[in-house]
C-alpha cells in the first residue's frame, strides 16, 4: 500500500520525483492468519495482508467474517482464550506469535494500541478517566505520577475533550458516549503508537459524533503520522477515513484495494452485495404499488404489477384521510425536579396514520426515545394528550437485553398472547410458529435459547414478538442500529413487506439518516426534545430548511472519498450552537 510521500519517498520505498527509493519494513506484516474456537470453528482462514507505517486501512464485511478476530490477533489478544492461532504476525517489528509477555506488554500501548466498541466496557467505573490514562502511560513510561496525570490532560485536550484538566478527575458516567469514546482515543496516543487499531469505534454512537470522531482519527493520523487498522461493518466509515479497503467474508479476504476502486468499481459478487445493501441517504425510498395497480415502466410501458404472496391487506397510501393511529398534542415528559429538572421531550406534535412509517431523528439526548416509549405507553407524559385508535407495540434496540436468556424464543414471543388471555397452549404454539415462520426463522426453533441466534436473528425474534398482539402501530427504537449493513437491510426489508401484508403502521425511531430515508413516508427531526423540521421525507432530506437538519446530512458518510473530504470541511462550517 503507497503512503504520502515523506522526505521525497513514498512510505511504501519507491521514487518520488527521481530520488533514490529507500526498502521501509511494513508496520503489519500479517502471513497466512488462522484463528480457529473450540476446535473447530474457524474464525479466520489463511488471512495475509500488510499495512505500511503512516498508512490506513479499513477491514470491512458482515458479522462474523473474522474482522475483529484479526485485530485481536495483531495484539495477541488471543492468547490464554483457548483459541488456536496459527501463521505468522509482525507488528512493529515485534513477532507477536512467538513474542513473551513482557515484549507483548511492551507492544500493547506502546507501539501499537487498540480503541474498542463499547468505551463503557473497556473503561473502569470506579476510576477517574484522567487516572486510568494516566496508568497506562506509567506502565510503558517510567515516570512520576504527576507527569503520568499531566500526560493525561495533555491527551485529552488533544482530542478535543474541553477543559481537560477539570474532566480528567470525572468518572466513564459522567461522560457522553462520544466522550467516553474520545477518552479511549486519548488513552490510546497517550504513549504515542506507531499503529492504532479501531475496532467499530463509532458503531453505538449517533451521526454527528460519528463523523467529530472519524474526523478525529483523520486528524491524529496526518498530525502524528500513526498506522491506523479500522474494523467497521459500515462501508461508509471507511470510505471516509481509510486509503485502502479489505473486505473479508466467512475469514478470508475477497477482494483488496484502494478505497475509490473497491467501493467505485469492486470485482467481487460479495462486495457488490455488500454496496448494494448500503443505505444512501440521497437515494428516494421504493414505490410500493397497491396490487393489481396499473403502473407505467420508465419506457411508457403498462404492465400490472404481481400479487403478494399472502394476500393480505394491502399498505394504504399514507396519511389516507382516516383518523390517525396514534396522535400527540403539545407532548411533554420531565425527569426530575426543581433546578435538576429536565425537560426530554417538550412540546411536540405529531399524527401517525394507517400504512405509513414515520422517521424521527436527531442525536443522543435528543429526546426520540423517550418520545417513542410514550407513544406505546411505557412512559406517561407530563402533560399534553396523548391518543391511541389502535394496539401498539414496540422493538428495541438491544434484542439480547429484551429477551429472557433463560427462556425460549417461543416462549418469549407467546408472552403477549397469554398476557391478553390466551390458554389454549396448543394454539399458542401454533399461533408462535406462524408467527416465527413469518419473520424468516424455522418454526422448529421454537425451543431454542437467544445465545444460540445471531444478532439479526434475535431481532427477527423480537418482531415477532411484537406481531403477536396483532398491532397496528409498532415503534423501532433503533431496531437495527447495531447490526451490520446486510443484515439491517434484511431486517428493514422485513418490516415493509410486514407492512405491506398486514397494513401496519410504523415509526422508525433511529440515529441512521440513511436508513430513515430508506424507510419513511414522512420525518420528524428532534433536537433538545423538540421538532425542529418535520415532512415529507423527500423534501426535508432534498431541501432541508432548519440549520440543525443541514448539519445531520452533512455528518452522513459517504461512500465516495472525494465527497467524504469535503463534507468533512463543510462539516466546520455547519456547527449549530
Amino acid at each position: 500500500m503507497k503512503g504520502p510521500a515523506v522526505n521525497g519517498s513514498a512510505v511504501d520505498g519507491s521514487a518520488v520525483n527521481g530520488s533514490v527509493s529507500r526498502p521501509v519494513t511494513s508496520l503489519v506484516d500479517v502471513r497466512d492468519l488462522s484463528v480457529t474456537f473450540d476446535g473447530s470453528v474457524r474464525a479466520v482462514d489463511g488471512l495475509s495482508f500488510t499495512l505500511d507505517a503512516g498508512g490506513a486501512l479499513g477491514v470491512v464485511g458482515e458479522s462474523g467474517s473474522g474482522k475483529s478476530a484479526s485485530a485481536y490477533a495483531l495484539l495477541g489478544l488471543h492468547r490464554g482464550s483457548g483459541a488456536q492461532v496459527t501463521g505468522s504476525v509482525t507488528v512493529a517489528g515485534v513477532d507477536v506469535q512467538n513474542a513473551s509477555e513482557p515484549e507483548l506488554r511492551g507492544l500493547r500501548g506502546g507501539k501499537a494500541a487498540m480503541v474498542f466498541q463499547d468505551p463503557l466496557s473497556s473503561l473502569d467505573p470506579y476510576y477517574a478517566i484522567g487516572d486510568q490514562i494516566a496508568e497506562v502511560y506509567r506502565v510503558q513510561v517510567k515516570t512520576s505520577r504527576r507527569a503520568a496525570r499531566a500526560r493525561a490532560v495533555e491527551v485529552l485536550d488533544r482530542v478535543g475533550i474541553p477543559d481537560a484538566a477539570r474532566r480528567a478527575r470525572s468518572r466513564p458516567h459522567e461522560f457522553s458516549g462520544g466522550m467516553r469514546q474520545r477518552a479511549l482515543i486519548a488513552m490510546a496516543l497517550a504513549c504515542e503508537p506507531q499503529l492504532l487499531i479501531a475496532d467499530e469505534p463509532t458503531t453505538a454512537l449517533d451521526v454527528t459524533v460519528q463523523a467529530q470522531i472519524l474526523d478525529l482519527l483523520h486528524g491524529l493520523r496526518h498530525e502524528t503520522g500513526m498506522g491506523l487498522l479500522l474494523v467497521t461493518h459500515d462501508v461508509g466509515v471507511a470510505a471516509e477515513s481509510v486509503d485502502e479497503v479489505l473486505v473479508m467474508k466467512e475469514g478470508r479476504a475477497v477482494e483488496r484495494g484502494p478505497v475509490a476502486g473497491v467501493l467505485g468499481s469492486p470485482r467481487e459478487p460479495y462486495t457488490r452485495a455488500l454496496l448494494a445493501a448500503v443505505p444512501r441517504v440521497e437515494a428516494h425510498r421504493p414505490v410500493h404499488v397497491p396490487r393489481g395497480e396499473d403502473r407505467r415502466t420508465e419506457g411508457g410501458e403498462v404492465r400490472r404489477t404481481a400479487t403478494p404472496r399472502t394476500g393480505g391487506p394491502e399498505r394504504v397510501a399514507p396519511g389516507a384521510g382516516d383518523a390517525p393511529l396514534v396522535e400527540a398534542v403539545d407532548l411533554r415528559r420531565v425527569f426530575g425536579r426543581g433546578r435538576s429538572a429536565l425537560a426530554a421531550v417538550d412540546g411536540v406534535s405529531l399524527a401517525v396514520h394507517r400504512g405509513e412509517t414515520l422517521g424521527i431523528v436527531g442525536e443522543s439526548g435528543s429526546g426520540k426515545t423517550t418520545l417513542g416509549r410514550m407513544l406505546v405507553g411505557l412512559l406517561d407524559p407530563t402533560s399534553g394528550r396523548l391518543h391511541r385508535a389502535g394496539r401498539v407495540q414496540m422493538v428495541f434496540q438491544d434484542p439480547v437485553a429484551s429477551l429472557n436468556p433463560r427462556r425460549s424464543i417461543g416462549e418469549s414471543v407467546a408472552d403477549p398472547l397469554r398476557a391478553r388471555g390466551d390458554r389454549d397452549e396448543t394454539l399458542i404454539r401454533d399461533r408462535v410458529r406462524d408467527l416465527l415462520g413469518r419473520v424468516g426463522l424455522d418454526a422448529a426453533q421454537y425451543d431454542r435459547y437467544p445465545h444460540e441466534f445471531s444478532g439479526g436473528q434475535r431481532q427477527r425474534v423480537g418482531i415477532a414478538r411484537a406481531l403477536a398482539a396483532e398491532p397496528e402501530l409498532i415503534v423501532c427504537d433503533e431496531a437495527v442500529s447495531a447490526l451490520d449493513v446486510t443484515t439491517q437491510a434484511q431486517v428493514t426489508a422485513l418490516l415493509a413487506e410486514l407492512q405491506r401484508e398486514l397494513g401496519l403502521a410504523l415509526v422508525f425511531v433511529a440515529h441512521d439518516l440513511a436508513v430513515v430515508r430508506q424507510v419513511s413516508d414522512r420525518v420528524a427531526v428532534m433536537r433538545r426534545g423538540r421538532i425542529v423540521e418535520e415532512g415529507d421525507v423527500d423534501t426535508v432530506y432534498g431541501a432541508p430548511q432548519d440549520p440543525y437538519t443541514k448539519q445531520l446530512l452533512a455528518a452522513v458518510p459517504t461512500l465516495d472519498p472525494v465527497l467524504a473530504a469535503v463534507r468533512r470541511a463543510a462539516r466546520t462550517e455547519l456547527v449549530v450552537p
